[in-house]
């Protein structure tokens, strides 16, 4: 295999990618809640200790001292599980963040379901919810390696707030080298005529894998990529309200308020598409191996397309 086709983790992609920029960003800070092992940011630690502030566990506190030094002209980005980030520190990400637009980098590292045997404390199934709520606060998820390091390329010179969610899987490939990252616009990954599915993240590439399989069986399937979920591609989303009867989104999230929420709120405006919002049921998850979870839910490739021809043919 080819580094070209390698799969990475988003997080040996970020490190590296933060690591390069400290070449051109004096400012740039890394905070950690406990987590630099698991935030794959070791070798990042260990290369620029002057560039590193550990808070130990403690989110909270955490959110406000990264407040406080891009307050001072430093960019820092905060990494801590996206189930304890984007929940027990979320009132500091609101009024000391995004209130105050003070320039931090909020990286919710394993998001959704990544923790898997952990359980309930340690998933992240409500993180898109609550932070596409908060104003002046931008939220990304990015899908493969490449879509990582231009996101990561574009967080490094932006100096708005913002939460990006990550998981821990080495990631499948989508994109390629030479990929641009543009916030606020949605891409079109497959075009087709009947379905279009609407997705982010690591359910990215199943939904991919679910296109082909509705393909080999007559039904033409789109499939677009989610990863700006605010700022919102409104006007691609518009676009495919009028295009398509069917539309499904596709997401590791609860069902409520996800990106099905956000695609929902524009088709509606159109009326003339139906929708179906695929994701986590709004009860607690259950345990096992991520792969598992994703099957018992239908989130897998054949849980895809079997839940698209279902609503299809109703």
């Amino acid at each position: 295999m080819s580094k070209t086709d390698e799969k990475l983790t988003a997080n040996a992609v970020i490190a590296q990618t933060l690591d390069e920029a400290t070449k051109t960003d004096p400012n740039l800070l890394v905070v950690t809640c406990d987590s630099r092992g698991s935030a794959g940011l070791v070798p990042f630690t260990n290369a620029h200790p002057d560039r590193t502030v550990e808070m130990g566990i403690a989110e909270q506190n955490t959110v406000t001292v990264a407040s406080g030094l891009a307050h001072e002209g430093k960019h820092p980005f905060v990494f801590s599980p996206a189930s304890f980030l984007a929940m027990r520190s979320i009132e500091q990400v609101k009024v000391d963040v995004a209130f105050n637009k003070n320039n931090v980098k909020l990286i919710g590292i394993s998001g959704g379901n990544s923790y898997t045997w952990l359980g309930n404390t340690h998933h992240s199934l409500n993180d898109v919810a609550i932070t596409r709520a908060i104003p002046d606060l931008e939220v990304y998820q990015p899908c493969d390696k490449y879509q990582v390091k231009a996101l990561f390329k574009y967080l490094v010179k932006s100096d708005k707030p913002a939460y990006v969610r990550i998981g821990k899987r080495k990631l499948d490939n989508v994109y390629h080298e030479d990929f641009n990252f543009v916030p606020g616009k949605a891409k079109m990954i497959k075009d087709g005529k009947n379905v279009c599915l609407v997705s982010t993240g690591e359910m990215l590439y199943f939904a991919l894998q679910a296109a082909e399989k509705l393909e080999n069986e007559g039904t033409s399937t789109a499939v677009v990529d989610l990863a700006s979920i605010k700022p919102l591609d409104t006007e691609m989303l518009g676009k495919l309200a009028q295009k398509f009867d069917y539309i499904v989104t596709v997401e590791e999230h609860d069902v409520i308020n996800g990106i099905g929420a956000a695609v929902a709120s524009e088709v509606a405006k159109y009326g003339h598409a139906k929708l179906d919002i695929l994701g986590f049921p709004d009860k607690p998850a259950i345990q096992g191996t991520q792969d598992d979870v994703f099957a018992y839910y239908g989130l897998d490739s054949g849980g895809i397309a079997k839940s698209v021809k279902t609503f299809i043919n109703k």
